[in-house]
């Protein structure tokens, strides 16, 4: 024999022993089971915006201007809480912030008394 079939040989003949040893091949995972899908509840008030924030904003702070423009952004994942930036009367820029939250009939100002003598 020559050195390439000395070397050969041995890697031919273990390759051929894991071919048909159809006994030894572990079984196959039983499938997982899925987790319920929960639908979100059909009350829960749509994200905050210009309007659900001046409304909140007028309720708490009766004395103040009216909101001009608002950007509302959610406080995280799944938060009922949105911050706000805003601008009063005739201002068209965001200089105010305040925070709104999810109230029993809408959204309510938390902490007007902050929020108002801005």
């Amino acid at each position: 024999m020559t050195k390439l079939a000395v070397i050969l040989l041995p890697i031919a003949t273990l390759a051929l022993a894991g071919c048909g040893d159809s006994a030894a091949e572990p079984e196959a995972p039983a499938p997982a089971e899925t987790a319920e899908v929960v639908a979100p509840e059909e009350d829960s008030l749509p994200p905050a915006d210009r309007d659900s924030f001046a409304a909140a904003f007028a309720a708490a702070c009766p004395a103040a201007e009216p909101v001009n423009n608002a950007s509302c952004q959610a406080m995280g994942m799944g938060s009922d809480s949105f911050l706000c930036e805003y601008g009063l009367g005739d201002d068209e820029y965001l200089r105010h912030k305040g925070v709104v939250s999810q109230g029993e009939d809408g959204y309510v100002l938390d902490d007007p008394e902050t929020v108002c003598a801005q």
